[in-house]
């Protein structure tokens, strides 16, 4: 290893120079040994605690459906897989979510759902009008995935602060495997470009190791992310889920995602990147990992606790414990044991 070329790529991507697919290439392939992975983390740490000090934010998560109109490959919420087991919040169920939530501490709930034809986008406006006129200094996260123009104008003129949608990755052919031919890559980017324009906090992001991907395609995604901006990143290993056609592969690598949260963070300095609950569910220290990587967002589960066992859209998913919002006290001790405390503000971006 080449030690003056990693300290003059590692200033260019602090310093926001521009970097080629070599450069991305070169830190993915380099960043695999220790020493690097090492010295990349505490560079990593050492950035997200300077903007952020040692708290890490808390947001309150409600999976609202485990109805899906898409059928992807990776995800056992698929509409063919009859195994699933189905939900729906209504909206008193939800807002119910929020009021416990707002009496544990928690300054922004994150709706997240599948694509259910039953909670169209007039159904949302009006639980999130709902939410804000209950809590209005509250911030309001969705994760519906693929709606109308209107339907984010709509979410956002009521009130819906940021809004989550993985890009899942750059490669259109890959996109293609992932998912059914009635999805678009194409249709995805020009979606997060949608939600950007209406001034949503807008994140994105993908799986690592998922079926048929390359170090070619996380490049391609780390130059994505690196063109698109966004407010927010989410990273988490692929895992298997029963009854879809992707049922056999692997889970992804768990010391691959790490590096790829310390190279997001190295280069998107203020955004806003959550300890996935894929990590907490394949590692049992993956939550504590990634947050010692860079990462400063956890999401602890406030569904109904009947409901959080269907919410499958992997495999052996984390959603009690101190993946619960229940449970704040475990969280806050795991938090400590890595020098760290649970920040229970709003932790909206801020480029300043």
């Amino acid at each position: 290893m080449d030690k003056k070329f990693l300290h003059n790529i590692l200033d260019r991507v602090i310093g926001g120079a521009p970097l080629s697919r070599d450069d991305w290439r070169w830190l993915l392939s380099e960043g695999a040994a220790p020493d690097v992975a090492d010295l990349l983390r505490s560079e990593a740490s050492r950035i997200a605690t300077e903007n952020f000090g040692k708290g890490v934010f808390v947001r309150g998560l409600i999976e609202i459906s485990s109805y899906c109109r898409n059928n992807c490959n990776y995800c056992g919420l698929r509409c063919s897989n009859r195994e699933a087991l189905r939900y729906r919040l209504t909206k008193e169920e939800i807002l119910d979510c929020c009021r416990e939530g707002a009496s544990l501490g928690f300054n922004t709930f994150v709706l997240q759902g599948g694509e259910d034809v039953k909670q169209d986008d007039a159904w949302i406006v009006d639980v999130v009008r709902s939410i804000k006129e209950l809590f209005p200094d509250k911030a309001v996260t969705l994760s519906v995935g693929e709606r109308s123009v209107e339907g984010y104008r709509a979410m956002r003129k009521a009130g819906a602060d940021r809004y989550l949608l993985r890009h899942e990755t750059r490669s259109d052919e890959h996109y293609a495997r992932l998912h059914p031919s009635t999805m678009s890559a194409e249709k995805r980017r020009a979606s997060l470009q949608t939600l950007k324009s209406l001034g949503f906090q807008t994140g994105s992001g993908m799986m690592i190791g998922s079926p048929y991907q390359t170090m070619e395609n996380i490049v391609d995604d780390l130059m994505y992310l690196d063109e698109l901006r966004p407010q927010m990143i989410g990273i988490g290993p692929f895992i298997p889920a029963k009854n879809t056609p992707f049922a056999q592969f692997p889970a992804g690598s768990v010391d691959l995602t790490i590096l790829v949260v310390s190279l997001l963070r190295l280069r998107f300095q203020k955004a806003l990147i959550p300890a996935t609950t894929a990590l907490a569910s394949i590692d049992e220290q993956g939550r504590e990992r990634a947050i010692l990587a860079g990462a400063n967002v956890v999401m602890p589960n406030l569904s109904p606790l009947d409901v959080r066992s269907k919410y499958s859209i992997y495999d052996g998913k984390k959603s009690l414990g101190s993946e619960s919002a229940q449970a704040l006290d475990e969280l806050a001790r795991r938090l400590a044991t890595i020098g760290y405390h649970i920040d229970f503000g709003r932790g909206d971006y801020n480029e300043k």
